[in-house]
């Protein structure tokens, strides 16, 4: 089958064997905003043609290709959800004699009264729940837009969502506190102390005025600064997230698994990292429980 992993701004592509096993994996930057006035059926063809030619291979999808700029809006399925649920509500996709199906996405009510959506990491989760064992585990990925979801035996059955990465992002590049980065050099002793100023009292927005104050008090490096304000960020968002835990499971590319272990050691916290492809095994896990008629 072919497991494909089909966000905004990339396109990843995994063929596996009978086993589930990853045999090959093509990747480029046609995300479903990025392929112009190509179909998306008309871009798969042109990036993994060979491997779907005979028709017979199943064709899995998540991300947002479901989304209502995607291919086929695959709708949100409400938590909580595990396996057997989300291959029950895959939407298949009519392309020629392809068989093929996006995953939906989830969604959750926290009891605020407000909304959550995920599209695309909860096929992610599903790929480690065979790892994490029964009773419940929390599990962060990292990202423009990181979520943490609690998995119960499982079934996810709630998540929230942080602009971590984004909100880092526009900081850097839109505001004043740009002004006072150089080119990034990561400095671990500067983003460890951005981390530490999250936990005292006086608040986020005070805090991320600290990265161009303490600049300007030559108290840290322009070329430490992005680093000071990643720790401060990362660290907010950890203590709101991991209250009451001390272990938690990251799963993300290798770049902000470390930085969040990095963070989560310093407030005590265990963490277990696994493997980023992880979508491949969902979509596998899922496939194998699809129903009959599918």
């Amino acid at each position: 089958m072919l497991a494909v992993d089909w966000g905004t701004s990339s396109l990843r592509i995994y063929r596996l064997d009978a086993d589930g096993q990853i045999r090959d994996v093509r990747q480029s930057q046609n995300g479903i905003l990025n392929i112009g006035d190509a179909t998306f059926a008309a871009t798969l063809e042109s990036e993994a043609g060979d491997w779907i030619a005979n028709g017979e291979a199943p064709v899995l999808m998540s991300g947002m290709i479901g989304s209502r700029q995607g291919w086929k809006e695959a709708a949100y399925l409400q938590c909580p959800a595990g396996i057997g649920e989300i291959a029950s509500t895959m939407s298949k996709v009519a392309w020629n004699s392809h068989k093929a199906w996006i995953a939906p996405g989830l969604r959750c009510r926290h009891a605020s009264g407000v909304h959550d959506v995920m599209r695309g990491e909860e096929v992610q989760i599903l790929g480690i729940v065979d790892n994490l064992g029964g009773g419940e585990h929390r599990i962060c990925l990292p990202g423009t837009h990181s979520k943490w979801a609690i998995v119960q035996n499982k079934n996810i059955v709630s998540f929230t969502t942080h602009m971590t990465g984004e909100v880092f992002a526009i900081l850097k590049k839109h505001s004043i506190l740009g002004h006072t980065m150089a080119i990034d050099r990561f400095s671990e002793t500067a983003f460890l102390s951005g981390v530490t100023r999250s936990s005292h009292a006086d608040g986020l927005l005070h805090h991320l005025f600290g990265a161009r104050a303490q600049v300007l008090s030559d108290e840290l490096g322009e070329d430490e600064s992005a680093s000071y304000l990643s720790g401060i960020l990362i660290g907010h968002e950890l203590r709101s997230s991991t209250a009451g835990s001390s272990e938690i499971h990251l799963l993300g590319s290798a770049e902000l698994t470390t930085l969040y272990s990095l963070a989560a050691s310093t407030m005590n916290i265990e963490t277990v990292i696994h493997d980023a492809n992880a979508v491949a095994r969902g979509l596998y896990a899922v496939a194998q429980h699809l129903p009959g008629d599918a």
